[in-house]
């Protein structure tokens, strides 16, 4: 379980397909410290909960050391995710896994994307971007005016719904510490709806 609040940016060091194209291994460079990592540990990656198989240190004493951690992105990540698209470089929005008694500063997030939506357009403001963004109809009606959203694992508060477009507002501090402040008209980002609204639609379907 997660909040949505990112906590590091990680970056893809190590990149392996295996498995005929099925399953990426992936070593991702971070700034958490390695001996708090556990192999088995859930890791967002760009809001895609990702499970640590192995972790250790690079460099030496005559450069920057920087942990590093293994991840599997299998078959199923990589139809319905951006993590398709994912390449030696790419930065990602990490987050760990929250813990009893840690603040939740964001909304409860599962770190299961439900899929990707696409901007539309970026509008850069006074201190502040407005992007626009669209989905697919089945994911749309999730999405409500002042509801909660998670987009590449961040979580925001929406701005406008216009059948399957909605608006986000972005302020100077999460463009600074997210891979927000690079996207792009046109790049492609994982969704994943307020589980509070996915619930609350299955139980008027169920009337």
């Amino acid at each position: 379980m997660f909040t949505g609040i990112v906590t590091d940016i990680g970056e893809i060091v190590g990149f392996t397909p295996t498995a005929q194209g099925q399953l990426h291994r992936l070593r991702i460079a971070c700034s958490y410290d390695q001996t708090t990592i556990a192999d088995g540990a859930s890791i967002a990656s760009n809001g895609v909960c990702l499970t640590v198989v192995a972790s250790g240190v690079a460099g030496g004493k005559d450069s920057k050391q920087r942990t590093w951690y293994d991840v599997d992105a299998a078959a199923e990540t990589l139809a319905l995710t951006t993590a398709k698209h994912w390449k030696l470089g790419t930065k990602l929005n990490l987050e760990r896994a929250l813990k009893i008694g840690d603040e939740l500063g964001g909304h409860i997030v599962a770190g299961h994307a439900d899929g990707i939506a696409t901007i539309v357009s970026r509008e850069d403001l006074p201190d502040m971007a407005r992007f626009e963004l669209s989905t697919t109809r089945e994911l749309a009606r999730f999405i409500a005016t002042k509801g909660s959203i998670t987009l590449d694992g961040v979580s925001l508060t929406v701005n406008t719904v216009a059948d399957v477009t909605f608006s986000v507002l972005i302020i100077p501090h999460t463009l600074t510490v997210t891979t927000i402040g690079g996207w792009k008209a046109g790049a492609e980002v994982n969704i994943e709806v307020d589980l509070m609204a996915r619930y609350a639609a299955r139980l008027t379907e169920m009337k």
